[in-house]
């Protein structure tokens, strides 16, 4: 069967469709969330606790939002790249960044004989790109090019930013859920009414669940989000073939664990550093599957 051609542009516009209605699916978890433990629930006491940690967890991801390329580039131990020493790294990025009008980012290179990538900061002015001496030793120069233009796509696309606010969502929900729940403790049998007992049923049931569905919810965006950037690396170069060969190797390549990396970096790299862990990736093959038909 002949596979149909997917235009970039389309694939792009697509991607960021559906990340903005499952991120429109975490805030309408937080309001029927809210809505049903406050039926069930003395509302003054519980929404002045909920609003004061959710402000301190808010003013938390601020923070490490606007130092973000500094934690992730101190947290895996990366260099600072030299342009004498690596001159086809910086050669191949600034002439990414000529092409797609980003301004050229800082370069690192960390420690590690996996092929991987990540780009990080909260925009294109503050935004560093990281390799592994891995994808700079296995990967030829128009691999490298798709794996670089792809962290540019990330870097264009303000994916940090979208992902922060969406980790503010989720957190948002994991607090109103451990609130409620614990606060069961310490109340009395003041609302032991039919319809106050059926809320608290429904409260306590979503308070479980909410946190699950929002993780898979927030693993889903992290997965489209991988799919614009690829799309973005071949508006960039104009050939899907670099990053398909480039993922190719990555599939095929004995990967060592990643004593360095933080689980809650695994969504920043190009390809899962942590091999059959978590959901963070959609599988290498169907990424080169969508790439082939570009």
């Amino acid at each position: 069967m002949e596979k149909v051609h997917i235009d970039f542009r389309d694939q792009i516009s697509r991607n960021k469709y559906k990340s903005f209605f499952l991120m429109l699916g975490i805030f309408i978890i937080i309001i029927v969330l809210g809505y049903v433990i406050t039926l069930a629930t003395d509302p003054g006491y519980f929404f002045v606790i909920m609003i004061l940690a959710s402000l301190f967890s808010i003013f938390y991801v601020w923070l490490s939002f606007y130092n973000s390329h500094k934690i992730a580039i101190a947290s895996v131990g990366a260099k600072k790249a030299s342009r004498e020493r690596d001159k086809q790294y910086y050669d191949l990025v600034e002439g990414l960044t000529i092409a797609s009008g980003i301004p050229m980012p800082k370069l690192y290179i960390m420690s590690s004989s996996n092929i991987n990538a990540f780009a990080s900061g909260r925009d294109p002015h503050h935004a560093v790109i990281c390799v592994t001496e891995g994808a700079l030793d296995k990967l030829e120069k128009r691999e490298l090019e798709g794996v670089l233009a792809h962290e540019l796509g990330h870097i264009a696309s303000y994916d940090m930013r979208y992902m922060t606010l969406v980790a503010v969502g989720v957190g948002m929900v994991s607090i109103i859920s451990q609130i409620f729940l614990r606060s069961l403790w310490f109340r009395g049998g003041d609302r032991d009414s039919k319809g106050g007992a059926i809320f608290m049923i429904i409260a306590v049931a979503l308070a479980i669940l909410a946190p699950i569905v929002v993780y898979f919810v927030q693993m889903s965006i992290s997965r489209k989000r991988e799919f614009s950037a690829d799309a973005s690396a071949v508006k960039f170069t104009r050939y899907p073939g670099g990053l398909i060969k480039a993922l190719k190797k990555i599939k095929e390549e004995h990967k060592e664990p990643e004593k360095k990396v933080s689980k809650a970096l695994a969504p920043l790299f190009i390809s899962n550093p942590f091999k059959g862990w978590g959901n963070t990736h959609p599988p290498l093959e169907k990424r080169i599957s969508v790439l082939e038909r570009m």
